[in-house]
């Protein structure tokens, strides 16, 4: 079993920065690659890019809990989320968008 963790390509544990906006501020995010990849596919599947919908997760963050102690840890947690099958409903991803417009 632990040849399957133990095994995996290297690159794939390969940490990245990003530069991103978020609250009108540039700051920038260290995550692993496939950590990226899936806030990539993550913010497809909404129709927004990685930083939009980052951006988007921040502020309503911080209009829930008011404030994210590790807010790289809470991206790794999104991701858990999602490929755990945690996804927005069809009513989210048109509010979503609406609020865009």
């Amino acid at each position: 079993m632990c040849k399957v963790f133990a095994g995996q390509d290297p690159e794939g544990y390969r940490q990245i920065n990003r530069s991103i906006r978020i609250a009108g501020h540039s700051t920038s995010i260290q995550l692993e690659k496939t950590f990226w990849e899936l806030l990539d596919e993550i913010a497809a599947g909404q129709g927004l890019t990685t930083p939009k919908f980052i951006s988007k997760l921040y502020d309503e963050a911080i209009e829930i809990n008011g404030e994210i102690p590790n807010f790289a840890s809470m991206l790794r947690t999104t991701c858990a989320l999602y490929l755990r099958g945690h996804r927005p409903g069809d009513a989210d991803i048109r509010a979503l968008h609406s609020e865009a417009a």
